[in-house]
């Protein structure tokens, strides 16, 4: 049987930066943030999210949490 361990968590924001003069598009900027605690709350997330953007030049877009696990076979 297949398990999955995750193995790396990323927290990322997307800032609203304004629109492109020339193509009349939004302009998106990402940051993120590495090392999160794998087990973090996605409650707890949001807070920290929230605080990082409130001190932020732009406008909080969107916040996206990453994960990567490792999938091996799990010995019988």
């Amino acid at each position: 049987m297949a398990v999955a361990e995750l193995t790396e968590s990323v927290l990322q924001l997307t800032l609203n930066e304004g629109i492109d003069p020339m193509t009349g598009e939004f302009v998106f900027k990402q940051k993120r943030f590495s090392n999160v605690k794998p087990e973090a709350t996605a409650e707890q997330l949001l807070q920290t999210a929230h605080a990082f953007a409130s001190v932020q030049q732009h406008t909080l877009y969107a916040i996206t949490r990453r994960d990567a696990s490792d999938i091996y076979e799990e010995e019988a």
